[in-house]
């Protein structure tokens, strides 16, 4: 076997299934080597949205896939939704092709310093040295990819590597190490402060925010009288009728700090106190009040599982039924599209097991938290604040699990930066509705605009740098020419009707909603 193979062997044996590619010259090996039927290889059309990709894979099946990125340029065009995947605790093994090291010395045009590019965003970087060596590289890159809290790892393969002899393959054993338990005097410490009868927030994030974690949670809140919330992005949340439901702290500062403002404890598990996302002039980046004690439970390389078992077994709530959300019941709306609308379109529309994945900076401050009361779904969020993440992760998802409607609610800037992610839903024929807010200017911009201290309104300069309508985007075009059927809607009525019909479709919709 020459190396490239042996790769993809090993990645196979490490539990990998698949490979989110954009090849060029010097991977044509490993290109070959993707023959083999053990590893699914799907073409993206750009580097961004290869990464979105994975991590949307890895946040719904919780094992990471790997990437093929191209050289240092390759590399670096997939870093933003690197960054979005790292703040996600999303695992991800990224395969990045490099010339030989014959070749290097002639300082060749695409020649870079790849390692000292990935360093600052991946957090195992290992150049490969020798074709021999690469089964024990490669496991080692996908072990570091499944601890907790999962890693970014970046493999480097020199062409010379790629196409030398390895020789027989040596099998490596899988290393993937459980996560321990929270310290016990920790738990019961925190277990008086439940019992203190003060107010108590508890945030969830990561894994704690569905699963047996959410149902603990529940317990506990029920018996002691807690709140319990989440960032106000999550990684992903299983919410919806009969779950446990999760309140949210508030994006903007000013309405955080009222909400965080009667508690006297934030108890936090796999997550970090609560901050500002952005710095703004004349106000905290921390949001918690003055005088509020914060105790972690569970650290982010911790089990929350375990953790939430040990403190319902010490609060006697492990037999205390968990609070779950009511049904909304929400009826089709009619008339004007609006936040509200919008939200009782997605809350009427959205099929059992669905998967949300929404970047609608625009209307999603106000319209995520009607929703709820919807049927049983799960929610992914943007934890790192680059935009273009959602359509790359709704194609990861829907991939992970194609026999699920996932729906990718984005407004129509962000939709920008990575829309060749409809190339690739076409050609997968993945179930993913795409839910464009076409409003022609970036909103969100617009309020933070005042909300930094740049003046009441932006000038007709800065108001060129934020509009998008000279020239108005075809979203109608824009999906036709990457194979994906589209429609335009401009009433609560349409759009309810489109969502409904992308149901019953068997691959990709996109829905354009004119908000102009």
């Amino acid at each position: 076997m020459n190396g490239a193979e042996t790769l993809v062997e090993t990645l196979a044996d490490q539990g990998v299934e698949v490979c989110f590619a954009n090849p060029g010259t010097s991977e044509m090996h490993f290109l070959a080597a993707l023959e083999n039927p053990r590893i699914r290889s799907v073409l993206c059309l750009f580097e961004g949205v290869a990464t979105g990709a994975a991590d949307g894979w890895y946040r719904m099946m919780n094992r990471p896939a790997s990437t093929l990125l191209h050289l240092g340029p390759g590399l670096t065009n997939g870093l933003a939704n690197i960054h979005n995947a790292r703040r996600a605790s999303s695992g991800m093994v990224n395969i990045i092709g490099e010339h030989s090291d014959s070749h290097l010395k002639f300082n060749p045009p695409l020649m870079s310093d790849i390692a000292g590019l990935a360093r600052p965003l991946c957090h195992w970087v290992r150049r490969a040295d020798g074709s021999h060596s690469i089964a024990s590289d490669t496991a080692a890159a996908v072990a570091k990819a499944n601890e907790q809290p999962a890693n970014i790892s970046a493999l480097i393969l020199p062409g010379d590597v790629s196409w030398g002899e390895a020789g027989d393959l040596i099998r490596q054993p899988k290393r993937i190490v459980a996560p321990p338990s929270p310290d016990a005097v920790r738990v019961d410490a925190i277990a008086k402060v439940l019992l203190s009868g003060e107010p108590t927030l508890i945030i969830l994030g990561n894994k704690a925010t569905r699963g047996k974690p959410l149902e603990l949670a529940g317990r506990i809140a029920a018996k002691t009288g807690c709140r319990i919330a989440t960032q106000f992005f999550s990684a992903r949340i299983e919410r919806g009728a009969g779950r446990v439901p999760l309140e949210r702290i508030p994006y903007s500062v000013a309405p955080a700090l009222k909400f965080l403002e009667p508690f006297k404890h934030i108890i936090t598990l796999e997550t970090d106190e609560p901050v500002a996302f952005f710095s703004y002039p004349d106000q905290p980046s921390q949001l918690k009040p003055v005088g509020c004690l914060v105790h972690e439970l569970v650290a982010k390389d911790e089990n929350s599982t375990a953790g939430l078992e040990m403190l319902a077994d010490t609060l006697g709530a492990l037999g205390t039924a968990p609070m779950l959300q009511q049904a909304s019941d929400t009826p089709a709306p009619c008339g004007k599209l609006d936040p509200i609308s919008i939200a009782h379109a997605l809350s009427h529309a959205i099929p059992e097991g669905a998967i949300v994945v929404d970047e609608s900076l625009t209307t999603g401050r106000e319209s995520m938290g009607l929703t709820s009361g919807a049927r049983p779904h799960d929610m992914i969020q943007n934890m790192g604040g680059s935009i273009g993440y959602s359509t790359p992760v709704a194609t990861g998802a829907s991939f992970a699990y194609p026999d699920r409607r996932t729906f990718c609610i984005v407004g129509d800037g962000s939709a920008m930066y990575t829309i060749q992610s409809l190339w690739t839903q076409a050609r997968e024929q993945l179930p993913v509705t795409t839910v464009i807010f076409a409003n022609n200017t970036y909103n969100i911009l617009k309020a933070e605009y005042a909300n930094m201290g740049a003046g009441s309104a932006p000038g007709p300069r800065a108001l060129s740098m934020i509009d998008i309508d000279n020239p108005t985007i075809d979203w109608l075009a824009m999906a036709k020419s990457m194979g994906v059927p589209a429609v335009s809607v401009d009433t609560a009525e349409s759009f309810t009707q489109a969502l409904l019909n992308s149901i019953q479709a068997s691959g990709p919709l996109l829905i354009e909603v004119r908000l102009y």
